[in-house]
């Protein structure tokens, strides 16, 4: 995984936003229209949510490389590689639908884009499998991004991971003859105790979901 490039490219939206601070205003244009169910804690809500972007940009090399490392050591890697490539893809080379965006605020689309591909691809093999390929949960997560990222813009980005999750995981992949063989393996004693090792990745950003 081409980790180090990844955290270079958010080290300089870093500073692009100490320059131009587009993140800090979308930031305050959303604060108003935000759906209700979304808590914020503490009183510092703008700080609030530019710590949660922060973090959640930050968070898609370390779960790039945690999830290949794990990959490798339960001998998953054929299926969990693939959708790491796309996801880090959707950083190095952003498409065209992201053309214009930069800084921090286009690192919050390029993230959501990773983020949600995983998302989508864990609920197609829950689907399949009962359990899902990454057992990373950003459900939460992706929802507050959604909102800051805005709609109707945040739909486009969905379409775009339906069509390369669709591209991706055809129904035959899980219809195929190896399919029972590989969901053994998912629940083998060496995938779960590989899986343990995951490092700490749903930080406490601050921002909760209320729902009725």
């Amino acid at each position: 995984m081409k980790t180090a490039a990844l955290r270079e490219l958010i080290q300089q939206a870093h500073e692009l936003e100490t320059r131009n601070g587009h993140l800090a205003r979308l930031i305050q244009t959303q604060m108003n229209s935000l759906h209700p169910s979304i808590n914020l804690s503490g009183e510092d809500a703008a700080g609030v949510l530019t710590r949660f972007v922060h973090a959640y940009v930050e968070q898609v090399p370390e779960f790039l490389e945690a999830a290949a490392n794990v990959a490798r050591d339960a001998g998953i890697e054929d299926r969990i590689k693939p959708v790491l490539k796309v996801a880090e893809q959707f950083f190095l080379t952003p498409p065209s639908l992201l053309d214009g965006h930069d800084g921090l605020d286009a690192l919050l689309d390029e993230a959501y884009l990773a983020h949600r591909l995983v998302e989508e691809v864990n609920d197609r093999y829950i689907a399949h499998f009962g359990q899902p390929l990454i057992p990373l949960d950003t459900t939460v997560a992706n929802v507050v991004a959604h909102q800051l990222i805005g709609e109707p813009f945040a739909n486009q980005l969905d379409e775009a991971v339906h069509q390369a999750a669709k591209s991706m995981l055809e129904e035959s992949i899980f219809n195929s003859p190896t399919a029972q063989a590989y969901r053994a393996r998912l629940s083998d004693p060496q995938t779960v105790s590989a899986w343990k090792q995951w490092p700490c990745l749903s930080r406490r950003f601050g921002v909760e979901l209320h729902l009725n």
